[in-house]
Order: C-alpha cells, then structure tokens, then sequence
C-alpha cells in the first residue's frame, strides 16, 4: 500500500484539470507505464483515471475533483482507497493539490500546464517521518 501511495503522490501532482486545455490523454516521463486520462466533470471539475501498468494487470486510480479545494476521494479499481485530494485551481495553468492518507496529510503538489498546452509539470512534495522530505517532479506529456 505504501508503494501505491507514493505513486499516487508522484501522480497527482501532476494533476490539475478543469479547462479544456487540460482534458486528454498524458503519459508519464518517468514512468512509462502510466498514463492519466482528464475528462470535464461537472460544472468546472475534472475526472482523473490513472492507468497504472504493472507486470500485466492495469490498475486504475480515480478521482472526481470540483477543483475548489475541497477534498476528493480517491478510488483503486473502484473501491475506497483512504486516499483524498485536494485540489484547487488556482488560475487557468496552476494548481494546488493536498494530498492525505486516512485522513493524515501526505503531501502536496503544484501542477502547471506549459504555456502550449503540450506538457504538465507536477512538483511534489511529500513528508517522511523523522527525516526531511522528498520532493520529485514529474512531467507529463500530451498524447
């Protein structure tokens, strides 16, 4: 569970949505066997489906976000997994994402759309018990 945990956070990051410039299918620099899928939800949310690859099973992570802030429960192949998000856009290329864990925050992220719409970027930063904390970029591109 840890392991999914810490790909969650390297993932979310990465994830800010809601104008249509978001929406579309990215895949994962660093980690090749990821992509993201970001559909329009509702009025000005986004959907996020995480297509984790791993041996030969896919694993799907989602979220369904308002992007106000508030917090969005994260699913793995369609049940609960004690993971929320929080994400917030801030304006039409940023984002703002707290990211917890049962409850305990986990991490943040800062995602952001280049300017050509073509790359997301997802600065994370997640706090390690009794040590400093572990901050990792992820970038993403379009398909």
């Amino acid at each position: 569970m840890k392991t999914f945990a810490a790909i969650v956070l390297l993932l979310a990051w990465a994830t800010p949505l809601w104008a249509v410039d978001w929406v579309g299918t990215w895949t994962s620099k660093s980690h090749p066997g990821i992509t993201l899928t970001i559909e329009s939800f509702g009025a000005g949310g986004a959907r996020l489906t995480y297509h984790i690859q791993s041996d030969s099973k896919v694993t799907l992570m989602s979220l369904e976000s308002l992007l106000n802030g508030s917090e969005a429960q994260v699913t793995i192949d369609g049940k609960p997994s004690g993971e929320t998000m929080a994400i917030k856009r801030l304006d039409d290329r940023h984002t703002f994402t707290v990211i917890k864990m049962n409850g305990q925050p986990f991490g943040t992220s800062k995602g952001e759309l280049s300017v050509d719409g073509k790359t997301l970027t997802s600065e994370n930063d997640q706090p390690v018990p009794g040590g400093p904390n572990v901050k990792t970029t992820e970038i993403w591109e379009r398909k």
